[in-house]
C-alpha cells in the first residue's frame, strides 16, 4: 500500500485532471450529438465509472512507484505523470471545445505513448505499480481507436 502522503499528492493530481478535463467536455452539445459515431462506442453512462476506476489506479500506481523509486527516478516519474495528466485533460479540450477530432487524434496518440512510458517507468520502481497502469493504457488505446473512427467518419470539409 502506498504511503498516505504520496497517495494524497497523486490523488490530488488526478482529481485536478478529472476536473479540468471535465470542464472541457460537453457530451450534451448539438455538435457532439450530430457526430457520426461507431456502433461499438460504449454508452455514455460507462465513461464516468470507467474513468473513476482508471484515475484511482493511476493515483495508486503512481504513489506506489514514487514510494519505491530513487530520488532521481522520483523526479522523472513526477515529470512523466504530469505530462501524461496534462495530455489527458487536454484531449477533452481539443475534441469537445475546439471540436477537432482530427487534432484530438494526434494528441491521443501522444497520450498513449505517454501512458505506456508511464507504465514502464512505474514498473521499474515497483512491478505492481506498473501493472496498475495497464488498464489505463488499454483504455487510452481503445479511446485512440474510437477517436480515429470518429475523425474518419466526420472529416472536415476543406
Amino acid at each position: 500500500m502506498p504511503q498516505k502522503r504520496s497517495l494524497l499528492a497523486t490523488g490530488a493530481a488526478v482529481t485536478a485532471t478529472a476536473v479540468i478535463g471535465g470542464l472541457g467536455t460537453d457530451v450534451r452539445s448539438r455538435w457532439y450529438a450530430n457526430l457520426d459515431k461507431p456502433a461499438w462506442q460504449p454508452p455514455g453512462w460507462a465513461f464516468g465509472p470507467a474513468w473513476t476506476t482508471l484515475y484511482a489506479l493511476v493515483a495508486t500506481g503512481s504513489a506506489r512507484a514514487l514510494d519505491r523509486a530513487s530520488t532521481e527516478e522520483r523526479r522523472t516519474l513526477w515529470r512523466a505523470l504530469a505530462t501524461n495528466l496534462v495530455l489527458n485533460a487536454g484531449w477533452n479540450w481539443l475534441f469537445f471545445k475546439a471540436r477537432r477530432p482530427d487534432l484530438a487524434l494526434a494528441e491521443v496518440l501522444v497520450l498513449e505513448a505517454s501512458s505506456l512510458d508511464l507504465a514502464r517507468r512505474a514498473g521499474r520502481a515497483d512491478p505492481v505499480a506498473g501493472r496498475l497502469f495497464w488498464p489505463y493504457a488499454a483504455w487510452v488505446a481503445f479511446a485512440t481507436a474510437l477517436n480515429a473512427s470518429i475523425a474518419r467518419r466526420n472529416r472536415r470539409s476543406g
